[in-house]
């Protein structure tokens, strides 16, 4: 498996703490059967500033100490970009990371909403040959009750990435109910971890992946995977399944006046 979204390395944020908790998660990932991981420290949520120069010297550290360990993970280096007015020219400035060098970038909105202008966000980082990956949309009040506004925002050439824990119950069955609607409707591209701690906030790819066999059926599961190999070699997104292949189920209205902002 390859996990494109976690806070693994140690000090930059609300992740690993320090180096002990950084290398158990990466221990961890390994034993779950992860081999590649993106490490996706917060940037410019107005707590956290980490440097494109100060993640890559970090994730070039861990990578010798994971060889040093003989565990069989590759670190890649990213960053969770909340969105921001000065993103794009912060793009062109090189002080912003794709994730693992390639031509995707993960994007972090607020809980409550979507940024004014997202659109036009979107749209002139593909102009500019750059994905924005979504994260965890599953977890955005406006796109839980307006799912057509992400759908416009994959349509000016957006992805999006859901939250193993959302599929499993980890943030509750609100938001867990959110997380496969919105699979369901085939707005979902990648399942990653978010992985901040070992013990209350770990990966559980491997329960997620299983459950999305199980659910939306193994070629679903599939194309999630898929596309994180593919993300990795800066490769286009697989072509999804067919509408016809996914289970349906109703209750969105009854979803969305469950969730709250």
């Amino acid at each position: 498996m390859i996990d494109i979204h976690s806070h693994l390395l140690p000090g930059l944020d609300d992740g690993a703490a320090d180096w002990n908790e950084a290398m158990a998660l990466a221990a961890a990932a390994s034993a779950e059967g992860i081999t590649d991981i993106i490490a996706t420290p917060h940037h410019f949520d107005g707590r956290y500033n980490n440097s494109a120069a100060k993640v890559n010297e970090l994730v070039n550290t861990m990578n010798a100490m994971l060889t040093e360990q003989q565990i069989p993970l590759t670190v890649h280096s990213g960053q969770e970009i909340h969105v921001h007015h000065h993103l794009l020219n912060n793009w062109d400035n090189g002080l912003l990371l794709p994730l693992a060098g390639s031509k995707y970038v993960l994007l972090e909105m607020p809980s409550s909403r979507i940024p004014e202008h997202m659109d036009q966000l979107v749209y002139e980082l593909k102009l500019a040959g750059i994905s924005a990956v979504i994260a965890h949309p599953e977890r955005n009040a406006e796109i839980v009750k307006h799912p057509e506004r992400l759908a416009e925002l994959i349509a000016l050439g957006a992805y999006a990435q859901v939250t193993s824990h959302s599929l499993v119950g980890g943030f509750g069955r609100t938001i867990e109910r959110a997380a496969w609607h919105l699979c369901r409707h085939r707005l979902i591209h990648f399942i990653a971890s978010d992985a901040h701690h070992l013990e209350w906030r770990g990966f559980r790819m491997k329960e997620a992946f299983e459950r999305a066999a199980g659910t939306l059926g193994e070629q679903w599961s599939d194309y999630y995977a898929r596309n994180a190999a593919r993300l990795l070699q800066s490769e286009e997104i697989a072509a999804a399944p067919s509408e016809a292949s996914l289970p349906r189920s109703g209750g969105w209205d009854k979803l969305k006046s469950l969730f709250r902002q």
